[in-house]
């Protein structure tokens, strides 16, 4: 019998991991020789592929000699750590991916961390040597010291290294003798991690991953730990709690390349993929019809941040989108917590509003985005980070952020992140860069990636990743500047923008169509400002040379989604529909506005 290998590929944010799997893929010869294909092949959700980073793990799999190699790509970005801690449950070994010249970053010590935990050994890869100003030996000692400082037992720190470029497609043992293929490191997965278990008894299996096919339905996909699980048997799921549900195996599938196999039975140590089960959440066990035994749960981390997410009532409200209700949102929401395990959703006292919990900024703005994409219109409150009593004393998240800048720029961005409380703990000098590491709450992270990028002029290379709840660090100053508001609603004139230009810098052009109380511009004093961008020049019979100055305008500030969800403030809201995104005061009357601001005052 063939014997399978389980590896999870692990590294931070944009290593190259999702790179290596296409040519490992490349490597097995799954593809006939006249076939085209690119290499974002795993990265075909849209979002991934505009990224440039995985969001969803995925499988795969290649037969190398008599055995079948399941590969697992899994993203790099702590916020999607929900998406990580579920798939390594299904990997008996990890390859760890680190660059040549970044070395160890915040995001590989989460995912490698994650990985130790559960015992398993990695096989390491140096990935990118032949970049410049690369430190191959260097690194490798950065990631022992690493899995030293996490805890690693002796077994996993006797690990394999390789070197080689995921892009170049080679490997070897020393990164000085470049070969012209990637054999070595499927040598190494052979040979180094162990082939998975074959657990004698009754059927096991946990679902750790779900699919959709608009044909079948919903896809359990999970490793078969102990037993046989076959077409057309019949089984019962256990759910979180503790009940039990009598189901049957419509049909059986496992990972072949790119794609699914239909096959009979799937022994104990294969990952598979399971149609006709539909009433099913990530975590359930597939068990014995007559003696059931659930495996544990999937322990998630606890989310960090927090949301509100409520339906779209500005005067635009309906016009973009298709799914504009209250019950479009919260049946949108219920769907999402299904397969996003790291999500949280909680009701209001108002049946329109939703507090939503998620890891991070960009955990929940992919949400987000994929929601607007799908034609959702809704409006979302600023990012509220969750505070924990612990010992009687308030604690908030904190994060380490890493910051590779420019040396003339180090200090500004130095000053920055301890103006929001960052304790500055490492400084030195990486390549002709400088290497910052900073302990820093989480709140403070927020809105600082626009002043640091605009600080070093966007040469900064910024990360973070949580490490856990410490006493509150004080009050954290926020934006200086105040918003420009819009008085009225119509379209925005040449004419009245160039009147304007002294008072701030505008989100908006001429020909825009605005209405009143959207957020048009930032004020540059720290009060808000409500100004009248649809006046129109009166217009006489008298014409002369020189009476019509040309409108000078700067042009206007666009935000992506993750830079207006730092933006904003707390009385505001960002308006997001399928087309248009916006930014807006929750209460749009200036003179309501005035009379809550004495309310609070009082």
């Amino acid at each position: 019998m063939q014997s399978i290998r389980n590896i999870a590929i692990i590294a931070h944010v944009d290593h190259g991991k999702t790179t290596l799997v296409y040519k490992i893929i490349h490597a097995s010869k799954i593809f006939r020789e006249n076939q085209v294909f690119d290499d974002l092949i795993l990265d075909n959700n849209d979002q991934e592929r505009e990224r440039g980073i995985t969001i969803l793990a995925k499988n795969v799999s290649v037969r190398y000699k008599e055995h079948k190699i399941n590969i697992i790509d899994t993203p790099g970005h702590a916020d999607f750590g929900g998406e990580v801690e579920r798939v390594l449950k299904m990997a008996d070994g990890v390859v760890l991916l680190v660059d040549a010249f970044e070395g160890a970053m915040p995001q590989t010590r989460f995912v490698l961390g994650k990985a130790l935990g559960l015992g398993l050994k990695p096989i390491l890869i140096v990935n990118k040597v032949d970049k410049e100003n690369c430190r191959p030996d260097e690194v490798h000692e950065e990631v022992f010291d690493l899995m030293f400082n996490l805890g690693a037992t002796e077994d996993q720190l006797d690990f394999v290294t390789l070197y080689g470029s995921g892009r170049g497609g080679w490997m070897n043992t020393d990164w000085k003798v470049k070969t012209d293929n990637i054999i070595p490191l499927l040598d190494a997965i052979v040979e180094h991690v162990p082939p998975a278990p074959v657990h004698e008894g009754t059927a096991q299996m946990q679902v750790t991953s779900l699919d959709f096919s608009t044909f079948t339905g919903r896809i359990a996909i999970g490793r078969v730990f102990r037993g046989e699980l076959k077409e057309g048997g019949q089984y019962s799921l256990t759910k979180a709690d503790g009940s039990f549900k009598k189901v049957r195996i419509k049909e059986l599938y496992t990972f072949e390349g790119l794609g699914r196999a239909r096959v009979e039975s799937v022994k104990a140590g294969d990952i598979c993929a399971v149609v006709g089960i539909d009433d099913f959440e990530i975590g359930d066990t597939i068990a014995d019809a007559e003696n059931p035994e659930p495996l544990p749960r999937i322990a998630v981390d606890e989310p960090t941040m927090s949301m509100l997410f409520t339906i779209n009532n500005s005067p635009f409200f309906g016009k973009e989108g298709k799914f504009v209700t209250s019950r479009h949102l919260r049946d949108r929401l219920m769907k999402e917590l299904e397969k996003n395990l790291a999500l949280r959703v909680q009701s209001t006292d108002s049946e329109d509003r939703f507090l939503v919990f998620g890891r991070g900024i960009l955990h929940l703005s992919v949400l987000i985005e994929t929601m607007r994409r799908e034609g959702y219109e809704l409006q979302v409150g600023q990012p509220q980070v969750l505070y924990k009593e612990i010992d009687g004393k308030r604690c908030e998240p904190m994060e380490t952020l890493v910051v590779d800048v420019p040396q003339e720029t180090a200090g500004k961005v130095i000053e920055l992140a301890t103006q929001r409380k960052g304790e500055l703990l490492i400084m030195e000098p990486k390549g002709d860069l400088q290497h910052l590491e900073f302990n820093i709450p989480s709140r403070g992270i927020i809105g600082l990636r626009t002043n640091v990028l605009t600080a070093t002029f966007g040469e900064a290379i910024m990360t973070h990743r949580f490490v856990g709840y410490e006493p509150y660090k004080g009050t954290i100053p926020e934006r200086i500047s105040g918003s420009i508001i819009s008085m009225d609603s119509g379209d925005v004139t040449a004419y009245a923008l160039d009147k304007l230009q002294d008072r701030g810098k505008f989100f908006i052009e001429p020909g825009d169509e605005i209405y009143q109380g959207m957020v048009i511009g930032e004020h540059n004093r720290q009060n808000d400002i409500t100004v009248n961008v649809q006046r129109e020049k009166k217009l006489t019979n008298m014409r002369a040379s020189g009476t019509d100055d040309n409108a000078k305008i700067a042009p206007k500030i666009n935000f992506s989604l993750e830079e207006m969800m730092e933006y904003i403030q707390k009385d505001e809201y960002i308006e997001v529909t399928p087309k248009s995104l916006r930014m807006r005061k929750i209460l749009l009357d200036e003179n309501e506005r005035l009379r809550n601001a004495k309310k609070e005052t009082v």
